[in-house]
């Protein structure tokens, strides 16, 4: 096959240095390990910051952000970057909880927000427990914060990164973009759960159902394996015959080894060889996306 991969590197999410050693959690490690697969084939970079997911008034700070961005934007000004954000589960206004992907979109860094349109709970897993940092809340958005967040995404010239924990979330979008209200440079991410008990497994059916929804739409996509190996699953390579783009990181992997960001790269990279697809550089993933391919514009 001939055809150029987007390749997403999740650094760390809510996992920590006891789960894995390598995970980086200062901004001056994650400005090292950005550096390190934006340099190896990667065009798109997530990270969270320490601040947990449900807090007592739903701040993200920004600064942290900044700290870890710039020196990488310096290097690879076309480098797509994007935040996480603050659960919603105690009614916190979305403009606080967004706040500071406004303030990211509003300087130009990074090219992408975050929007995830839908509410869930994430926390449960096979074994039947629910880890502390999940809590008992589930993370919710409103459809007036979908709503918000799509327009302000518009307003600010920047591209949506949609996260799909849900079959629900992925028709809200769809809804949403067959009405003109979603804005161009827009990625779906498909996330689909291994040890987590939401959404859909990673099986050939259950994204063959999701392609069945998308498929009208044009919209880019790419798959992800939350609490698993999107490698390994076999759902990776799956996803890139039928024209997706792939997500690997320590924030998604759940394993028995404990890999670094660099060798799960490295293991999507490997797929693409076998399969003849090529990785896309910044530049060429903000063409595929639609996006501005000069970043101080996007």
């Amino acid at each position: 096959m001939d055809s150029t991969v987007i390749l997403e590197v999740a650094l760390n999410g809510t996992t920590t240095r006891d789960r894995n050693p390598h995970v980086p959690r200062a901004p001056g490690e994650i400005t090292e390990q950005a550096l390190d697969v934006l340099g190896r084939g990667a065009a798109i970079v997530h990270n969270h910051n320490d601040e947990p997911m449900f807090t007592v008034d739903g701040v993200h700070a920004v600064e942290p952000y900044l700290a870890a961005w710039q020196p990488v934007l310096d290097r690879h000004p076309a480098a797509l970057l994007y935040p996480t954000m603050a659960a919603g589960a105690r009614d916190i206004p979305v403009r606080r909880r967004w706040a500071h992907v406004e303030e990211l979109a509003r300087r130009r860094m990074g090219g992408l927000t975050l929007v995830d349109p839908g509410s869930v709970n994430v926390g449960l897993l096979d074994d039947g427990s629910c880890p502390d940092a999940a809590a008992p809340e589930p993370y919710q958005n409103s459809f007036a914060d979908t709503e918000y967040m799509f327009a302000r995404t518009a307003e600010l010239a920047a591209g949506p990164s949609i996260s799909i924990f849900e079959p629900g979330f992925l028709r809200t979008t769809l809804t949403l973009h067959r009405h003109g209200r979603v804005p161009p440079g827009a990625i779906v991410k498909l996330y689909f759960a291994d040890r987590l008990q939401f959404g859909l497994p990673p099986t050939p059916a259950a994204l063959e159902a999701y392609l069945e929804l998308l498929e009208p739409s044009g919209l880019p996509w790419s798959v992800a394996v939350l609490g698993g190996d999107v490698v390994a699953s076999g759902l990776a390579e799956l996803a890139v015959r039928r024209g997706g783009h792939l997500r690997v990181g320590l924030e998604d992997y759940a394993g028995p080894a404990t890999p670094s960001n660099r060798e799960l790269l490295e293991d999507a990279l490997r797929l693409l060889d076998r399969v003849g697809a090529t990785p896309a550089d910044p530049v060429t993933a903000r063409r595929i996306l639609g996006l501005p391919t000069d970043a101080g514009n996007s």
